[in-house]
């Protein structure tokens, strides 16, 4: 297919098929698809329409986001992982809001040098708000055209991935940019899945290589394998006399970054340590069935302990700690996995979510 013949198909597909009913599709708006976009980064659309709702709901404008403590951004995020995309989200506003009277850029390359937008989602926010022409290449986008032009080496290599953003370049059309965009986003996520494509359904099955080869599903090469190192860290649950738990908030780089999490020790002999940096006596302790979690570069298995504690001496909360009431719990940003274990550790101590009771370890 010429360049003219592939996103004319593309967008009468897309007249028939794609989606339009999408929250981000509605009074779109260049704040509106930038959110939806830092969401939609190695996350599933049905896990995101929650989370975008609720986000829109307290944050409706670049304005109020880049007022918003950081602590409110990153609870609006819990769950959905990836935690330096809010706290670059939230830097952006700033920057924005400062810097450019809350108006984003209307250049991809302006853009793309915000921190966590890059090329592609750049080129997204370009072309659907903005209906400036922009290639866009994110995971779904790099599916479809690897399978289209059998392209053999993984698209995260330096070569494979400039083919790639050729080819996007090619293919994208001067006018209706913003229609075809989202229906090369659509296609990858509906038809040309990674398994079991609807190849029969596709608009370019004619000249999609792979499918001429009969081989839809050896493209996009993958990655390289490894096998994931494993790390063990025990998490104490410090409850109190309340019911309350010792959180302290991660440094702001890093993993985790600037979320509240349990302490990490090695072993149960750092326990008193601990206590004595808060003034705590300790009391009856409780191993928890561990849990695994999983990053994209290696495994880590939590082993979590539930420990009663007593406060020695008067002690007021600092900037990088407190304790998280289980009953009222505030307004957080909070690990994945730490959540999990706060729900655990709430249920092990009979705490129901109403104003808190004076409750001991049984």
């Amino acid at each position: 297919m010429s360049p003219e013949q592939f996103n004319s198909a593309v967008l009468d597909w897309y007249d028939r098929h794609g989606r339009k009913d999408l929250p981000w599709q509605q009074d779109i708006t260049p704040y509106r698809v930038w959110v939806s976009e830092i969401m939609l980064q190695q996350t599933q659309v049905a896990t995101v329409l929650g989370y975008y709702e609720r986000f829109m709901a307290a944050l409706p404008t670049l304005e109020a986001l880049a007022a918003a403590p950081e602590d409110e951004v990153l609870h609006l995020w819990t769950g959905l992982g990836y935690y330096s995309r809010a706290r670059n989200l939230h830097k952006t506003a700033k920057i924005v809001a400062g810097q450019h009277a809350g108006e984003l850029p209307r250049s991809p390359q302006a853009l793309a040098d915000l921190p966590g937008i890059g090329r592609s989602t750049a080129g997204a926010i370009a072309s659907i708000s903005m209906g400036l022409r922009a290639p866009i290449l994110d995971g779904n986008v790099k599916r479809v055209l690897a399978r289209y032009l059998a392209e053999d080496d993984y698209p995260g290599e330096l070569q494979a991935a400039k083919r790639l953003w050729a080819a996007a370049e090619r293919f994208t059309p001067q006018v209706r940019v913003n229609h075809y965009t989202q229906a090369m986003m659509d296609l990858g996520a509906t038809l040309c899945t990674r398994t079991r494509p609807a190849c029969l359904l596709c608009p370019l099955q004619g000249g999609c290589r792979a499918h001429l080869l009969g081989r839809e599903t050896d493209y996009p090469a993958p990655k390289p394998r490894r096998e994931l190192p494993r790390k063990r860290t025990l998490m104490p649950l410090l409850a109190n006399r309340d019911g309350a738990i010792l959180l302290y908030r991660r440094p702001s780089s890093g993993l985790w970054g600037g979320l509240w999490s349990l302490p990490e020790l090695d072993d149960l002999d750092a326990l008193d340590p601990l206590a004595a940096r808060h003034a705590l006596r300790l009391g009856e302790r409780r191993e928890l069935p561990s849990l695994t979690h999983t990053f994209s570069h290696f495994q880590l298995a939590i082993v979590p302990w539930l420990i009663a504690v007593e406060n020695a001496a008067p002690a007021v909360a600092e900037a990088d700690w407190l304790w998280y009431n289980l009953a009222a719990p505030p307004r957080l940003g909070l690990a994945a996995p730490v959540k999990k274990l706060l729900k655990r550790a709430q249920s092990e101590l009979q705490i129901p979510a109403d104003p808190p009771t004076s409750r001991r370890i049984p």
